[in-house]
């Protein structure tokens, strides 16, 4: 055994130096241990061969060279643009979500038109999180029946018909009318621009991209308590109606998604598709060939009828990350993000601040998107499950202390009350040296909450799906996440009495720091990882999603280069 291993490796010296004097003129017929230096396949078989042997001659005693892993990547301005349009018509949810925060106060104004009271306020607040689930489930279906563009289109009719019911309304049937219309329109638009996005983008850039439209939400929320600070309500409502017809204009000028289009079997649709989303720097052969590859191994079929769509759904790989993410938007909904965002106007009144209300709840919109953007940039470094235990456990915090400053102030903010009431204002203001501690912990809550709840979950509507039923299954878990949304908003003024206010924020910090351990135990990371992969992992063919390896171009080989003293195989 001594002996042949001697042989081999004089062989393979000899060979070194033979190589670097002479042209190789016929390199199929040279010996197959002497193209093993350039051939990965080979080297794999010979390198088992030389450790048997020899304990000095491992594989790790080599230096393996890598080509560039960015090499033939698509143009990322491309996929940013196709991203962007994809979830304009995000905004407009955020805007949904802020119009009731500046209305309600101005309704409830001595000179409005349409007068409100508890009951009336609570429906303006919360009617379009009735819409909203109805236009999940129909985007989710359309988007695998017509396709995520189509779908595209469809979401924005509902949106401008419910801004303009709004705009000329003349009663509060008017007002509920399109309040549901606008919600109906912000729900069908959630997970097919989310998906669009997921699909047209590649992992590098995915999360960021994906993460957008929660950019795009804290955008119009922003967006809308600016306006609505100086503007009558039904101006914001005509001003809100630009969002949806811009994005109705713009999504006509992009493609359809390559993935959708290989469930279709179009192939060819498909790469032209990839390469106007790709541009001349991909290499769109190697692209298709996992689209293709993919496809076959998978079986990915159109689903034809109800009894396919219920049999593919029930499976383990959808239900299971259906699970994930629907009682991740449980927990999300209930730390009161929300009631926050839609009461936000009447929260600061009666918290006892200083600081002009409408100021305070414009400068709350503004950290929301600085801080959502510094989300966007960290979901792409950090990862989903560390921004997730970073945002649960700083809501839980934030919405704690909350709650104790509140049961702390309760009588001094009850003697408030009624002065305030004696003034003909509802701004109830502290004398205490301390006031400042709630307007502390509403924007802390802000900041956590949008780091983590108010991105992580949507990003991984788009990854954690079969392609098959991506959209459909996209579309139910956003529709339970409205439902969510529609409990807390629809319950909070009364829990607020039911429960007083210490008592309601005390429980929406409760709820996060429970979840937490939840999330720490089921919630998978996604970070770096294909969509392929995802699926794989669901699919029960791969145990773990573990860290992403570092990408190496195939289409290079692995050249091995020999340190000094060393053995060649």
């Amino acid at each position: 055994m001594a002996d042949d291993f001697c042989a081999r490796c004089t062989c393979s010296l000899l060979h070194l130096g033979h190589g670097t004097g002479e042209k190789r003129k016929d390199q199929s017929n040279l010996d197959p241990e002497k193209t093993s230096l350039v051939n990965l396949e080979l080297n794999a078989q010979i390198q088992p061969a030389v450790a048997a042997n020899s304990e000095k001659a491992t594989p790790s005693s080599y230096v393996v060279t890598t080509p560039n892993a960015k090499q033939g990547r698509g143009s990322a301005f491309k996929q940013v643009v196709a991203a962007l349009v994809a979830q304009l018509g995000t905004i407009n949810t955020g805007m949904v979500f802020g119009f009731s925060a500046i209305a309600i106060p101005q309704m409830k104004s001595s000179d409005s038109f349409i007068k409100v009271n508890d009951t009336v306020e609570s429906w303006i607040a919360s009617i379009n999180a009735i819409g909203t689930p109805i236009g999940c489930f129909l985007s989710g279906y359309l988007s695998d029946l017509l396709g995520r563009k189509m779908t595209l289109i469809i979401t924005q009719i509902p949106t401008l018909l419910g801004w303009v019911l709004i705009t000329f309304a003349t009663n509060i049937d008017m007002i509920y009318a399109g309040r549901f219309f606008v919600g109906l329109g912000s729900g069908m638009v959630g997970a097919p621009a989310r998906v669009y996005a997921a699909e047209v983008t590649q992992p590098h850039l995915r999360g960021m991209l994906v993460a957008i439209a929660s950019v795009g939400v804290s955008t119009g929320v922003l967006v809308e308590y600016i306006i609505g600070g100086f503007l009558h309500w039904q101006i914001c409502a005509a001003i809100s109606s630009v969002v949806p017809l811009t994005s109705l204009i713009l999504i006509f000028l992009f493609p359809e998604t390559p993935s959708y289009l290989m469930s279709r079997q179009k192939p060819e649709q498909a790469r032209r598709a990839l390469g106007r989303l790709r541009g001349k720097s991909c290499n769109l052969e190697r692209e298709m060939d996992v689209l293709i590859n993919f496809s076959k191994q998978n079986k990915v079929q159109h689903l034809s009828g109800p009894s396919e769509i219920l049999r593919a759904i029930l499976q383990p790989k959808v239900i299971k990350p259906f699970i994930v993410l629907a009682l991740y938007f449980l927990i999300y909904q209930w730390s009161g993000t929300n009631a926050i965002t839609f009461y936000a106007v009447e929260i600061f009144q009666a918290s006892g601040a200083k600081m002009d209300k409408n100021y305070l709840t414009m400068i709350l919109g503004a950290v929301r998107l600085v801080s959502t953007v510094a989300a966007c940039i960290l979901c792409r470094r950090c990862g989903r499950r560390p921004l997730t235990f970073v945002s649960s456990i700083g809501c839980a915090l934030s919405m704690l202390g909350l709650g104790i400053y509140k049961f702390a102030t309760m009588a001094e903010a009850a003697e408030a009350a009624k002065v305030a009431k004696a003034a003909g204002t509802t701004d109830v203001i502290l004398n205490s040296a301390h006031s400042w501690i709630p307007v502390f912990c509403i924007f802390s809550y802000t900041i956590f909450c949008t780091l983590g709840f108010l991105v992580i979950p949507w990003v991984m509507i788009g990854e954690v799906y079969p392609v098959q039923v991506r959209g459909i299954v996209g579309g139910l878990t956003t529709m339970s996440a409205h439902i969510f949304v529609f409990t807390v908003v629809k319950s909070f003024p009364f829990l607020r009495v039911a429960l007083t206010e210490p008592g309601i924020y005390l429980m929406f910090g409760m709820i996060p720091l429970l979840g937490t351990v939840y999330l720490y135990i089921f919630l998978p990371e996604t970070k770096g990882r294909s969509l392929q992969e995802i699926e794989d992992y669901y699919s029960g063919r791969t145990k773990t999603l573990g860290p992403a390896p570092r990408s190496v171009a195939p289409s290079a080989p692995q050249v091995l280069e020999p340190q000094k003293g060393q053995l060649l195989p």
